[in-house]
Parts: C-alpha cells; sequence; structure tokens
C-alpha cells in the first residue's frame, strides 16, 4: 500500500498539469459542499487514502475531529490522480469539498485555479512546520494548506553485502566514495546499485537527489552540474555498478531487486521500512550523499490538509477546527506512524522517533529534503519533470551523452513553460 502510495506521490503532477488548461479561468468563487450550514451539519473530506474503509484508524481520527468541531464529516477517499482531476473540477463548479487533503505538488496547481484558500486567509496556523516541507504547498509568496507529514528517499544497504567486499559503510560520505564502494562490490561478485530511472515522474523523483546534490537547480538543466550528475548515473550503468534494467524499473520493482539481497544499496523511500524487514536483510540507512559530502536534497512526498474556497465563508471557521485537529502533535504522531511519514514538526517527530528509534535517519533526510515545486516553479515543474525524465533515459539508454540530453532538455522545457 505505501509503495504505491509513494508512486502516487510523484505522479499526480502530472495529470493535474493535463487537466489544467481547463479549469484555469475558474473564478474560484465556489458554493461550498452544499451539505449543511455554517453552524453543525455536515462538512465533506477528500483524501487519496481509498484504501482506508470506515474501520481504519485514519477514518475514525477523521470523524472525531469532526465529533469535536460540532459536526458530521463525510470522508472519501480517491485514489491520487481522480482526486486531483476532481478537485479541479469542483473547484471549476463551485463545489469543493470543506477539506481537501492533497499530493504536495499539486497544490500550486489548485492555488493557481483559484481552488484554495490561502493561510493567510483561512488562518491556519504553520508556525511549527519545518520550512523546507512547508515549502512545497507555497506558490508566490503565499502558503495554501499545512502538511500532515512527509517521505522522502534515501539508501538502503545491505551491511552483509559490504562487509563481504571489505567496505566500510563510515567511508561512504561523497560520490567518489561511494562509487570506489561500488566497484569493490562489484568486484567481490555481488551488484552494486539499484534505482528507478523509469521514464515517468518516478524517475525524475529519483534523480532529483542526485541532480540536487550536484548543486543543480530545475530552471538549468543543462548546467555543467546538471550533467555531472547525469553523468555519474549513466558511468555506474556502463561499468555495471547499476543493472541496465533500472531504465524500466518502478520504485516498486527497483526494491524487489534489492530484496533480492544481492545489491548492496537500493534507493528507495520510508515506505519500505516494513518490507526490508519481511526480506530479512540486515540493512541500514545512509543520507543520499550530494557529490560534495554534503546530505542532498531528496524531493518530499506527501500530503498537504487545504481549505478549498466556498462562497459560504462561514464555512471556514469550523473547517479550521477540523483541520487543526488533524494536524496537531498527537494527530502528526498517530497519522505519520500509520502512514510511514514522517511528522512536519520538532516536537512530533521526536515523539515518533522514541517509539522507533529507526526512523531517526529518516528524519535527518526529510530535514535535508525539498519540495518540488520549490524555488516557486509550481506549475512549471511537471513540464520541466517531463524534460529530465527523458534526458536521464536517453543517456542511460546510450542513445545521447548526458550533455547533448540535458542541452536538448533544457530548450524543450524552456519552450513549455514560456
Amino acid at each position: 500500500m505505501i509503495a504505491h502510495k509513494s508512486a502516487r506521490l510523484v505522479g499526480a503532477a502530472v495529470l493535474a498539469a493535463a487537466v489544467i488548461g481547463g479549469v484555469a479561468a475558474c473564478s474560484g468563487s465556489g458554493s461550498g459542499s452544499g451539505s449543511g450550514s455554517s453552524a453543525g451539519g455536515t462538512y465533506t473530506f477528500w483524501d487519496p487514502y481509498p484504501q482506508f474503509d470506515a474501520s481504519a484508524d485514519w477514518t475514525k481520527l477523521v470523524e472525531q475531529c469532526g465529533t469535536e468541531a460540532g459536526v458530521t464529516v463525510k470522508r472519501t477517499g480517491y485514489d491520487t490522480s481522480d482526486l486531483t482531476n476532481k478537485a479541479l473540477l469542483a473547484g471549476q463548479q463551485g463545489s469543493s469539498p470543506d477539506l481537501l487533503l492533497v499530493d504536495n505538488p499539486v497544490v500550486s496547481t489548485l492555488a493557481e485555479a483559484g481552488i484554495l484558500t490561502s493561510t493567510s486567509e483561512n488562518k491556519l496556523d504553520t508556525g511549527d512546520i519545518q520550512k523546507n516541507i512547508l515549502a512545497a504547498g507555497q506558490l508566490d509568496g503565499k502558503t495554501y494548506g499545512v502538511p500532515i507529514g512527509a517521505n522522502t528517499l534515501a539508501l538502503y544497504y545491505n551491511k552483509s553485502v559490504l562487509n563481504a567486499a571489505g567496505v566500510d559503510i563510515s567511508t561512504v560520505k561523497d560520490w567518489s566514495s561511494l562509487t570506489d564502494a561500488l566497484a569493490k562490490v562489484t568486484a567481490a561478485g555481488k551488484k552494486g546499485i539499484t534505482f528507478s530511472a523509469i521514464g515517468t515522474e518516478e524517475g525524475s523523483f529519483q534523480f532529483l537527489p542526485w541532480f540536487w546534490g550536484s548543486g543543480a537547480d530545475l530552471k538549468h538543466l543543462d548546467s555543467a552540474k546538471a550533467t555531472q550528475a547525469l553523468t555519474l548515473w549513466t558511468d555506474w550503468v556502463k561499468k555495471g555498478y547499476a543493472p541496465n534494467s533500472v531504465i524500466n524499473n518502478t520504485q516498486t520493482t527497483s526494491w524487489q531487486e534489492f530484496a533480492t539481497g544481492d545489491f548492496a544499496f537500493g534507493e528507495n523511500g520510508t515506505w519500505q521500512l516494513g518490507n526490508v524487514k519481511k526480506a530479512g536483510i540486515d540493512y541500514g540507512i545512509l543520507t543520499i550523499p550530494g557529490a560534495d559530502g554534503s546530505a542532498a536534497p531528496a524531493p518530499t512526498g506527501g500530503e498537504f490538509m487545504t481549505l478549498p474556497v466556498q462562497k459560504d465563508t462561514a464555512r471556514y471557521a469550523t473547517s479550521k477546527k477540523i483541520a487543526e485537529c488533524l494536524t496537531s502533535t498527537k494527530s502528526f504522531v498517530k497519522t505519520d506512524t500509520t502512514l510511514s511519514y514522517i511528522a512536519p514538526t520538532e516536537a512530533a517527530q521526536k515523539e515518533q522517533v522514541a517509539a522507533n528509534p529507526e526512523l531517526k535517519p529518516w528524519v535527518d533526510a526529510v530535514a535535508a529534503a525539498k519540495g518540488r515545486t520549490s524555488d516557486n516553479l509550481g506549475t512549471k515543474y511537471p513540464k520541466i519533470s517531463q524534460q529530465l525524465w527523458g534526458a536521464v533515459q536517453n543517456a542511460l539508454s546510450g542513445s545521447q551523452s548526458p550533455e547533448a540530453a540535458l542541452k536538448a532538455a533544457q530548450s524543450a522545457a524552456e519552450a513549455a513553460t514560456k
């Protein structure tokens, strides 16, 4: 469930870009859910968790928060792709739900369409939220929701494989030392590293830690630093340090490769913690290193609690109470543990780590993470990302050099984002 959710974390932005054209002219003056008055009644809540039925802890928490606010909450879970489409259409038709929990790359899409209220309007407090996590919900200086948690990427490593190859994990601090470790592992007859480089948003999601870890930025795909990052991956495949299968790997199939026990490293997310234990691997977690040895910013996944525009503005006060209940420290810990997320506040993170010390490396990884739509990219991000994953595919397949692939990607991205 969580593995598929990680994939949906990175897929919705592309879909949103495809449908945004039909609603960009929306006035944003919604008529509300039409169910109940501002005092009492029923409030509607949409989220991307169709896997949770009425008996799930998440559903019970949502309903409890409604009860505490003096109303009934009608929760509906949709697949992320469906949720994005429905949210855009509902905003256009003036029938948005009172509360909308939405994948973080889509926040800027909905905000640009005039569907969401900003926190300056709805008065949701974001003061305790880590700024790098909050940035995924910001556009043009305004914040459009509260993150309920975040997940991100790191390197799982197999201690047995590394020990057999004589690799001390404490020496792996940057790209050079990581590549040296991969060389030793393959020389010892084992496999180096697996990741997902598929030609979809998942491929961009997994490449971004290396792209950002080089010091590159998404507005300049063809920079020398970006070329350095793509050359790293290309060289790994050429030398056999990474398998040819990475070009078609999803995060799930990449994980299946690591779970065989033959690989030294596997790039994957928080959501695989349960699976690595089931695999029986003696594992550790390493924050993805940047080229210079600093922690590479990995992209954040996770959803934002937002309050869509309503014609009956008196509803906001109750919606705010429900949202605050769901984003309290107590609720963060319960919700994020259920979803294999890291909480977005320091207080809740401390409680999570106290209950499960294995989460500490992930807290560190989230602290270094970065929103894909950060740098005020907003709805430009999906168009840039599409060119980025295409460049990765072209370089890994050998059809273009990393430099040529990224130069073509930059040209196409500039044309697409004018």
